[in-house]
């Protein structure tokens, strides 16, 4: 992880092929293009290997994520549960989209605890939407089981899961959506880029309606295409697409790599004392994005976590320390400073996050510490790099 290590020629060639056309927007002047639609050929790509009926390539993931909130109706006066560990795009979706987040805790999946799912269910809640952290699903057997007893939506936030599976199953085709992240920290890049799939016809349409300042897509004209309803610029480029076509037809030996490469730090690391892995509800589905371990106290890891970077060791987050990721440290957030005035409906639902107790998932992330597997490292080079962290970690402990 990322794709963006192992650029090649196939990248650059799909990248002047639309420049030779010289048509970027994926809408439209159909007689420039020579046939060259890559917007089309990347949702094609992604329908086949997630096993979907509908694919839409949007402008990043957090389009993406507010997207499928509005294309399921989603809007003032509801609320969406979410998990204290994820990226901020994904309150900012719901947020967004006019809800509510609730957030609740995280167990030692780093997923969202069906428990705490359960109990924060209100008549006010519309959707769950857990994010498969770091690469890896949270307990969805679960959490749809909550979803059909109370009649809510699932929606997927697999935006750091590109390519994991639940149970043999593609995450994000598992809920009522599905969405994707193919920034430049992706394992599959476009640069910037996301997707919402679903095998919902209906909710396909609204979501594609949506994303296009309502065009219904059906005209080649598009100032003579109808709208159902307004919507927004969340569209992809033709030239983002093209390196996501490229990058997508090396999903598998990307996914090859990151367990190899991973299979050789956590051998090494499982001989350490004191030191447990991330509980995976389909082990054989992980992406292998990330090595993720817990040692047994927020001292231990921040030692830790100095000792592998002192050591050389790449890509090493202790997450509760980390801004972006965890809810501990979105002071914005929680102090409501937003750049414009809030809708009423919105903020007057929402708990008070500064006084909120998250020490359930404060017993888990203050101990957690994750390794960044990188797909462009030499197989050769992997026993000596594993023993290096390994080594490292045992000097802290």
């Amino acid at each position: 992880m990322p794709g963006s290590e192992l650029f090649d020629e196939r990248e650059r060639n799909a990248v002047a092929e639309v420049m030779e056309t010289g048509v970027l927007m994926r809408y439209g002047s159909a007689p420039a293009r020579d046939g060259l639609w890559k917007a089309k050929d990347m949702e094609e790509a992604i329908r086949t290997c997630s096993g979907v009926k509908h694919a839409l390539l949007l402008a990043n993931g957090t389009a993406a994520l507010t997207t499928a909130l509005a294309a399921l109706g989603v809007g003032s006066g509801d609320e969406v549960i979410m998990p204290t560990f994820t990226f901020v795009a994904t309150f900012e979706s719901i947020m967004a989209a006019g809800a509510t987040p609730i957030i609740v805790d995280v167990d030692d999946t780093l997923c969202l605890n069906p428990d705490a799912v359960q109990k924060a269910v209100t008549p006010k809640t519309k959707v769950v939407m857990p994010v498969h952290m770091c690469g890896a699903a949270a307990d969805l057997d679960a959490l749809t089981d909550i979803c059909k007893k109370h009649n809510l939506s699932l929606v997927e936030d697999a935006c750091q899961a590109f390519g994991a599976s639940y149970k043999g199953k593609f995450l994000g085709s598992l809920g009522n959506a599905g969405c994707y992240s193919f920034d430049y920290n992706k394992i599959v890049t476009c640069g910037e880029g996301g997707a919402v799939v679903t095998n919902d016809a209906s909710l396909y349409e609204r979501a594609d309606m949506y994303h296009d300042h309502g065009h219904d897509h059906e005209n080649d004209d598009r100032g003579a295409e109808g709208h159902l309803f307004p919507g927004y610029n969340y569209r992809i480029s033709e030239l983002h697409a093209a390196v996501g076509c490229a990058q997508i037809s090396k999903l598998e030996d990307f996914l090859r790599r990151q367990r190899l490469h991973k299979k050789h730090f956590k051998d090494a690391l499982s001989e350490i004392d004191g030191l447990t892995f991330r509980r995976l509800p389909d082990p054989e589905g992980d992406s292998s994005t990330f090595l993720t371990f817990f040692v047994k106290s927020e001292e231990q890891a921040r030692s830790v976590t100095r000792a592998l970077k002192d050591a050389g060791v790449e890509g090493v987050f202790h997450w509760y320390d980390n801004n972006w990721h965890y809810v501990r440290n979105w002071t914005h957030f929680k102090e409501r400073r937003f750049a414009n005035p809030i809708p009423e409906a919105l903020l007057s639902g929402m708990p008070d996050y500064a006084k909120a107790d998250f020490s359930a998932s404060d017993r888990w992330m203050s101990r957690c510490i994750s390794i960044s597997i990188k797909l462009g490292w030499k197989e050769e080079d992997l026993p000596a790099k594993a023993k290096k962290a390994a080594d490292a970690i045992k000097s802290a402990l």
